[in-house]
């Protein structure tokens, strides 16, 4: 063992760095030699696509269409398109990066395991090792470039439209280029009058909107599960399924069906208030915006609370009765164990779904846009309503009006409240930090 020669970590990691699979071929393993070399040539053959991706990237195209009437001369360049690809290739291009300065890592680690030991493993030994300890990556590895190309690719492609001036109708490819314009989108959303006074308006009514109906549809279905367990209500099962329906029936089907019957002109409501003489004019349910508003929450109200209600009933059911028992006998009345025993359990059980149950209604588009499409207008908002919320207001400026840059903007500043806020209470709740309920 004395006669075999040390090997240079740093001379494996060069020749690694100049040839791919070099230093492994110095180290002795000349199969995975092999293969590294073969990724290096197919990393030469593609580069001109790589860099002439990652460059459409960067100046998002260099030649614009050129038309004679309606006689297109020259395409020129989509804009978009080589955005997207962009996108694409640069992630191929980490990938290869990453092969390439893994495999100079490589080098000198098995130059220095080999210093140690004398051996490394080559050929069908190293294959081996390679299939049993590499199969779960072999597996997972397809669904990773999936999850990359159409999960974490459009992703991003969202948030760079941000720093565009992708726009109908002056920026629309191919028929013109699109360009690069910074933290202008940013600065007109806070600075332009006809934008901030939207945005300011829409995002108080958006947090009033996801605190209501949040705390509604929980404590609503809260009180709603404790009358259902009471001891004084028979029928409990016929209950609980009466009132679970709403949370059945499709939403969509629902708000629908409520969208008619609010109609402020022969809506069901309408019609049943003045046959009987309660009114004596048609009530512009949700032509008015404080009535609308109202009427938002009271559907949400009828389509949420179920949810909980079943959720607080599990919940409940589970509570401890020795607890309960004890309470009762140092003199507890119904009032303080709802208080010191049933609400905290509950609410460390459901805290997360509280904050889930937030976020979700924060961006919970149907109710909104089926119920109201986010009407009746305000003249006083940019290409959104008095009850749009953020979401309904962002899918304005795309499907209807074509503002993607500044769609993509608010896309980011919503998503910046959800994960500020959810992250903050999330590390709040004492589910989350694993302490005693009881404590």
């Amino acid at each position: 063992m004395a006669d075999v020669k040390r090997k240079n970590p740093a001379a494996a990691g060069g020749l690694s760095a100049v040839i791919w699979g070099a230093g492994q071929f110095y180290n002795g393993q000349r199969l995975k030699a092999v293969i590294l070399f073969v990724c290096q040539i197919c990393f030469v053959i593609i580069s001109p696509h790589l860099f002439q991706g990652v460059k459409g990237l960067i100046t998002l195209g260099e030649v614009e269409r050129v038309t004679k009437g309606r006689k297109v001369i020259e395409q020129g360049d989509n804009s978009i398109l080589l955005m997207i690809m962009g996108l694409t290739w640069l992630f191929i291009m980490l990938v290869f990066l990453t092969v390439y300065f893994g495999q100079i890592m490589d080098a000198v680690k098995l130059a220095r395991q080999f210093n140690q030991a004398h051996f490394l493993p080559e050929g069908r030994e190293w294959l081996k090792r390679v299939s049993h300890k590499g199969f779960p990556y072999a597996v997972l590895a397809p669904t990773i470039c999936l999850v990359l190309l159409f999960v974490v690719v459009p992703i991003i492609f969202g948030f760079l439209i941000a720093f565009t001036n992708y726009s109908v109708p002056n920026y629309v490819p191919p028929k013109h280029l699109v360009d690069w314009v910074g933290f202008t989108n940013f600065q007109d959303m806070f600075k332009l009058p006809m934008w901030n006074d939207t945005f300011w308006g829409v995002a108080v009514w958006t947090i009033i909107w996801a605190v209501l109906s949040t705390l509604t549809c929980f404590f609503g279905g809260l009180m709603m599960a404790i009358l259902i367990n009471s001891k004084c209500v028979k029928f409990k099962k016929f209950w609980r399924t009466i009132y679970i329906l709403p949370w059945a029936i499709p939403g969509m089907i629902s708000l629908l069906i409520f969208r008619n019957m609010f109609n402020g002109q022969f809506g069901a409501i309408n019609v049943f208030l003045r046959s009987h003489g309660m009114i004596s004019q048609n009530i512009q349910w949700l032509s008015d915006p404080t009535l609308a508003k109202i009427v938002i929450l009271v559907v949400n109200f009828w389509l949420g609370f179920p949810y909980f209600m079943a959720l607080m009933s599990g919940v409940m059911t589970s509570i401890s009765q020795e607890v309960v028992e004890a309470a009762r006998i140092d003199g507890a009345n119904p009032k303080q164990e709802f208080r010191h025993i049933t609400l905290p359990l509950v609410l460390y059980t459901t805290a997360p779904l509280l904050i889930m149950s937030f976020a979700n209604n924060f961006n919970n588009f149907n109710t909104i846009y089926f119920l109201t499409d986010g009407n009746p207008i305000n003249p006083t908002y940019k290409y959104a309503g008095s009850t749009d919320i953020l979401i309904t207001w962002i899918y304005k400026l795309t499907k209807d009006n074509g503002q993607y840059n500044m769609a993509s903007v608010m896309s980011i500043l919503v998503f910046m409240v959800i994960a500020s806020i959810s992250t903050a209470n999330f590390l709040r709740t004492k589910s989350f930090k694993e302490e005693d309920m009881m404590g």
